[in-house]
């Protein structure tokens, strides 16, 4: 029983208090994700948030493909959660679109984001999806444990995680 101890529970997942949507747009890249199948062949991906004049948020997701290849996304992200901002349905305009069901909950939650805006989680409720974000390609490795950790407090399986392997490009 010690072993869960700070483990919240499966069923209850709290996101950050509050965050400032014209502050969080622009490029985060991928430090390190749970697997999927979407994602199977990306080696090193990012995502521009763009604000929309009708209120929502432009997504645009790429990544670099085992071969070399560039693979793109583009979608839109709708708040869900007006008094927070953190809990979002992100839906994709080509086959992202099957990801995820439609939810009034939602499917984009940040979790954890740092006062500054530098790094941040997103998951969804059900835990089967998790993207640790960073502002820059590389993030330090005290920064990246913390939120690790929070993760698994959180009760995702961060034994799965995968970190990014950064192109050239990058």
């Amino acid at each position: 029983m010690g072993a869960c101890a700070g483990v919240v529970p499966k069923g209850d997942l709290s996101t950050v208090a509050s965050v400032d949507l014209s502050r969080y747009v622009g490029t985060w890249y991928e430090i390190a994700r749970l697997p999927m199948w979407f994602q199977r062949h990306c080696v090193d991906s990012r995502a521009i948030y763009s604000s929309r004049p009708d209120g929502l948020v432009g997504v645009h997701n790429e990544c670099v493909t085992e071969s070399g290849g560039v693979e793109q996304a583009e979608g839109v992200a709708t708040v869900v959660d007006p008094k927070t901002n953190a809990r979002l349905m992100v839906a994709f305009d080509n086959w992202f679109a099957r990801l995820f069901g439609s939810s009034r909950e939602g499917n984009y939650w940040i979790l954890d984001l740092d006062p500054e805006y530098r790094t941040a989680m997103v998951g969804t409720p059900d835990r089967r999806y998790l993207w640790i974000l960073s502002r820059t390609p590389q993030l330090e490795d005290s920064t990246y444990q913390r939120v690790v950790e929070r993760a698994r407090q959180l009760g995702y399986p961060v034994s799965d995680l995968i970190k990014a392997r950064r192109a050239a490009s990058s």
